[in-house]
């Protein structure tokens, strides 16, 4: 096997960052001794992150096993996750920031997955993957990241399980959406058919313009390797993008 050196677009600062959160969390659990140090774990899972490297690729790199990988991962992606801003919060944030609309969206993140699991197949996307529902400021920064669900749950029913348009309503909040959510009545969605009035297209190019730079958020999402096609258990999904969001809030 050859070795060899490689970069990792990401800041000195959100590698301590990272480490510092495992490194409190050895000391909580009184962890006296590990084969890689906090600093050296937490590289080990930015590269997981961000380059989508194997666990085998990531175990060979940083001389531990496999399996050993596989855990830091597991465990540093718990730690992030759990810093995610809940629902809640992220309305009351989105609130007190007085923005003038949120931006509503839903994302598929592909899995490896065979034809025959239908629940996971994406009738939209023409492939399988894992629904997220993402909360996005009018300048395109990720407010908050839903849990997974199967591709073929459609992005109106998604949003109705977490509750979100419920919960931006009641906040007070103007939500701006696509067409995917398409009978929600406080969400401002596009006007549909092909004979519109060219009043109705007008507004429609407008909408389209202030829903755009929202939409950027799931850009970020899958700017880390990772979210591109997953190739461990599709429901953790939802976990890896809450953990991809912490580090954006750090980063910010």
């Amino acid at each position: 096997m050859l070795f060899y050196r490689a970069a990792l677009p990401l800041s000195r600062q959100t590698l301590t960052f990272v480490s510092g959160i495992i490194r409190r969390h050895r000391k909580s659990a009184g962890s006296r001794w590990r084969k890689l140090n906090p600093g050296q774990q937490a590289l080990l899972v930015l590269a997981y992150l961000r380059k989508g490297e194997t666990f085998a690729e990531l175990a060979a790199g940083s001389g531990v096993g496999t399996t050993t990988a596989w855990r830091y991962v597991q465990e540093t992606v718990g730690l992030l996750a759990a810093r995610a801003p809940k629902l809640r919060q992220a309305v009351r944030d989105a609130k007190k920031a007085g923005h003038a609309y949120v931006v509503v969206d839903g994302t598929l993140i592909p899995i490896d997955r065979v034809a025959a699991d239908r629940p996971f197949y994406s009738g939209k996307h023409k492939r399988h993957g894992m629904n997220l529902q993402v909360i996005a400021s009018p300048g395109g920064d990720i407010l908050w990241v839903s849990g997974a669900l199967p591709g073929s749950v459609h992005d109106k029913k998604a949003e109705w399980i977490w509750g979100v348009l419920d919960k931006l309503e009641a906040a007070g909040l103007i939500v701006l959406a696509d067409k995917g959510y398409q009978g929600a009545a406080h969400a401002k969605i596009p006007y549909r058919g092909k004979s519109k009035p060219e009043s109705q297209k007008a507004a429609n190019r407008a909408h389209a313009k202030l829903r755009a730079p929202g939409e950027r958020a799931n850009a970020q999402l899958k700017n880390w390797h990772i979210l591109r096609k997953l190739r461990c258990c599709p429901w953790r999904a939802g976990q890896l993008a809450k953990a991809i969001h912490a580090l954006e809030i750090h980063a910010a």
